[in-house]
């Protein structure tokens, strides 16, 4: 009976603190503060204090803020047209034509990026006006773009993953391993819809893109080289056992400054909004993450994951029963929150559920990432869509609409996970890393 009073007391702070607009970091400890004098004797001073150090202190943390800046110096410099530039060529041949740009250029970019609004807001700016200028649909051209641009918070470095990982106390290497077969699938689970699109509504297809010789396709495809060579060296450093994800992160953003300064489009104006959007970003990251570890040790204290852990084993829900309850509940949790801050509000009870059933907690950051990816663009809060809303002036009814197909390859990708879960599992066991 204790439990029960402490949850509704705990939902009543939260949502009281949430719809007051109080920021979600703020709101977290405030939840965390009122549980601990109200169902503990322990000092909630003393224990906030020590908590949020700890929690904030984390080296592993270092790499969130180094990857997010290294995505804001691609995303405000030329790297980032290029990129659209030496992709288009290829595209052009396959069904679907440059829609297909939306795709590869998310998948490409999320692995520079580790953001999906990041990642939506550099691919968006550069094919929106030129598939419009070409013909492409409307509804295709923000669907696949609604769609794809989740693939920053798959394809490492993912900050969904990195937090996911510091609050867990796992491999950030790990996870960006097991995060790479997963987005390729997904992406090409995209890329599929495009060309099932291309054959079967004719009436639709924009005038074929107009010849090109092999040459220029060749000199176009060179504005590719410097982007993929970051993220060779990035990801490949991490997968080879070269560099750990903070170093990797370090040497990211001393490629991608050396790149946009040989490229001069690094100016004085870029490099400082640059730096400052990081900033700004890791700062709220880190707000959220102290007041989730303040949160958990709350509701330690108050033995609320352990008896919900209890609650749920007394239901005798196999690991696929268990998996299915929380597809629903962190859908219905992202439709309200972002992903971040649903990671780290139910960690504290979700953790003890999923290693109690025996799942891997590498293969569930995965499978949490999809279902969050979902959550991104379905109403009425879904991130993506109000992203996309002020890059379109369209309703968010009508974005919402185009993005529904996106949403039922998204949920198949849980599927697939469930099915084959080496997808997930078999990189991290088979790849040697430092720690």
């Amino acid at each position: 009976m204790t439990e029960i009073y402490a949850i509704l007391v705990f939902l009543f702070v939260l949502f009281l603190l949430l719809g007051s607009s109080v920021w979600v970091g703020l709101a977290l400890m405030g939840v965390a503060w009122v549980g601990m004098e109200m169902f503990t004797s322990r000092p909630a001073g003393d224990a906030m204090i020590t908590t949020i150090w700890t929690g904030a202190s984390s080296w592993t943390l270092t790499a969130l803020p180094l990857f997010i800046w290294m995505g804001e110096i691609l995303f405000r410099t030329r790297l980032s047209q290029d990129l659209f530039r030496g992709l288009a060529p290829w595209m052009r041949f396959l069904p679907g034509g440059l829609l297909h740009t939306n795709i590869a250029g998310c998948t490409i970019f999320a692995a520079v990026s580790g953001s999906s609004a990041a990642t939506l807001n550099m691919v968006g700016k550069m094919s929106i006006p030129e598939l419009r200028s070409r013909g492409y649909p409307e509804h295709m051209i923000i669907g696949t773009l609604a769609g794809a641009a989740t693939l920053g918070l798959m394809i490492p470095p993912s900050l969904t993953l990195i937090v996911y990982g510091v609050t867990i106390n796992e491999s950030i290497t790990k996870l960006f391993m097991a995060g790479v077969f997963p987005g390729l699938v997904l992406a090409g689970l995209f890329m599929s819809y495009i060309i099932f699109w291309h054959f079967f509504t004719k009436g639709e297809r924009p005038e074929p893109e107009p010849s090109m010789p092999f040459g220029k396709m060749m000199a176009e495809s060179l504005f590719l080289l410097p982007v993929m060579g970051l993220v060779f060296v990035v990801i490949g450093s991490m997968y080879l056992g070269y560099a750990t994800a903070t170093e990797a992160a370090a040497v990211g953003v001393v490629g991608a400054l050396v790149l946009s300064a040989g490229q001069r489009s690094l100016t004085w104006e870029t490099f400082s909004k640059s730096l400052m959007g990081a900033t700004r970003t890791s700062a709220m990251i880190a707000l959220i993450l102290m007041g989730a570890a303040f949160l958990s040790l709350s509701m330690g204290f108050t033995g609320l994951p352990r008896a919900m852990a209890e609650l749920i084993e007394s239901y005798n829900l196999s690991p696929i029963g268990l998996i299915a309850v929380l597809t629903i509940f962190y859908l219905i949790l992202g439709m309200f929150m972002d992903g971040l801050s649903s990671v780290v509000l139910t960690m504290a009870i979700v953790e003890p559920m999923i290693r109690q059933a025996g799942i891997d907690v590498i293969w569930f950051g995965i499978f949490l990432v999809v279902v969050i990816e979902t959550a991104q663009v379905t109403p009425p809060i879904g991130f993506n869509l109000f992203v996309l809303q002020g890059m379109t002036n369209h309703e968010i009814g009508y974005i919402a609409k185009t993005a529904i197909p996106m949403v039922g390859l998204m949920l198949l990708m849980v599927v697939i996970l469930v099915v084959f879960p080496e997808l997930a599992t078999w990189l991290p066991d088979n790849i040697r890393q430092r720690n």
